[in-house]
């Protein structure tokens, strides 16, 4: 059977809904301390500065941004734990 959601999903799913910059960053960091390497993670913020930070420190890290996605009340991003 063809695979019809070629989108990621993650095992693990963070509110980080109502904390503003640099929580959900600083937050994200050490949860991705306790996940296994190449282990999906998706994010959940209302903080506006998310879709610059999140990538910003997926890329200083290492780490994949599998999907950004705008959501009506904020944005969720699923992230690739670097190798």
């Amino acid at each position: 059977m063809p695979e019809t959601d070629s989108l990621p999903t993650a095992g693990v799913i963070y509110d980080l809904k109502g904390l503003k910059c640099p929580l959900p960053v600083l937050k994200t960091r050490k949860r991705m301390l306790t996940l296994a390497p190449g282990a999906l993670i998706t994010i959940e913020t209302t903080d506006p500065l998310a879709v610059i930070d999140i990538p910003h420190f997926c890329n200083e890290d290492g780490h994949t941004l599998a999907q950004s996605e705008a959501l009506a009340t904020g944005h969720r991003f699923t992230i690739r734990k670097k190798a």
